[in-house]
């Protein structure tokens, strides 16, 4: 028997009722040989993980533009938080960890620079009508590898899509990744707000406090323990107390943090930014070699989408400065 066969098999004896099972995944787009030691979602998160879309994370904004400090979170510290906020819920639920952190590593790959200032700034200036849990899907299907995609499972890309936006997650696995993401952020962004002098601890409303604690850890715990606690069958969920201490506590970020001048000055200029370099990069010949081959085949607005949410914060100023900037030169 395989290694892979073997864990197969453990996964039908101790996962729940209720747990994907690799053994029983949907499939690849295209068919391709087993491996004798990994499942099919173990395949799946190394080929995120060792993917250069995954590498660029590390320098893409999660909250603050650029911020002055080495601890503050980026796209990467973010997306690695959320592997292990979702890994602890569906260890917990006997549901299968590897397909959860697959998922969780692969929700944010198609991120645009500048975080959701950014994303708002592409929307705006392309037809396409851009979101980023979409462009991750497009990135692991079509533009990693080559632009031959990373071929991964059926599980895997829908929870991918579905970590945001109106649609649940066909598994239990992606629904825990949704909820994941959410008690990440909303807890690291508070946590980056107080470093960064933009709120006090204090300043949390005390009736959310009481609920979910009055520091990052706790507020972590008591979500994941209401998940845990409340989650039955499929169905993953809050309970009502802490469901609604979440969605209160997120209007306080969008208030204090997320609409505040002082943390999001630097946001103004990623309009102009962006629409700069959509606008440069329409011309066929300021695209790479590689965006030239998708404008061919599925137009150039979709490979100046593709080539721009692709971008690190610093590529992006980078070459914002080589259009803009007049460089000087002799006589």
């Amino acid at each position: 028997m395989h290694i892979r066969e073997h864990t197969e098999l453990l996964e039908q004896q101790i996962l729940s009722p209720f747990a994907t099972l690799a053994a029983e995944t949907k499939g690849r787009q295209r068919p391709e040989p087993e491996c004798g030691i990994r499942t099919a979602f173990q395949r799946d998160r190394d080929r995120i993980i060792h993917s250069k879309s995954f590498r660029r994370l590390k320098h893409k904004t999660q909250v603050f533009l650029s911020p002055e400090g080495d601890h503050y979170r980026t796209r990467l510290t973010h997306t690695l938080e959320v592997a292990q906020i979702a890994r602890t819920v569906a260890r917990a639920l006997r549901l299968n960890e590897d397909l959860t952190e697959a998922i969780a590593l692969g929700h944010d790959l198609g991120h645009t620079p500048f975080g959701h200032a950014g994303e708002r700034a592409l929307r705006e200036v392309s037809p396409l009508h851009f979101n980023h849990n979409e462009q991750s899907v497009r990135v692991v299907e079509r533009l990693e590898k080559n632009r031959q995609g990373l071929n991964l499972t059926a599980e895997v890309r829908d929870g991918i899509l579905c970590h945001t936006g109106p649609k649940q997650a066909d598994t239990p696995e992606g629904r825990i990744v949704r909820f994941a993401d959410r008690v990440a952020y909303i807890n690291h962004d508070i946590d980056d707000a107080v470093r960064a002098g933009v709120l006090r601890p204090e300043d949390i409303p005390r009736e959310l406090t009481e609920v979910l604690g009055n520091t990052t850890s706790a507020r972590i715990n008591t979500m994941v323990l209401s998940l845990i606690e409340n989650s039955a069958d499929d169905r993953i969920q809050m309970d009502a107390a802490v469901g609604h201490a979440y969605q209160e506590i997120h209007k306080f970020m969008f208030e204090n943090v997320y609409r505040n001048p002082q943390a999001k000055d630097e946001e103004k200029k990623v309009p102009d930014l962006i629409r700069t370099l959509y606008e440069y990069v329409l011309s066929m010949d300021h695209l790479p070699e590689d965006m030239r081959e998708i404008a061919e085949q599925e137009g150039v607005e979709r490979a100046a989408c593709d080539y721009i949410a692709g971008m690190t914060d610093h590529f992006a100023v980078a070459l914002f400065q080589k259009i803009v900037v007049p460089k000087s030169w002799g006589i």
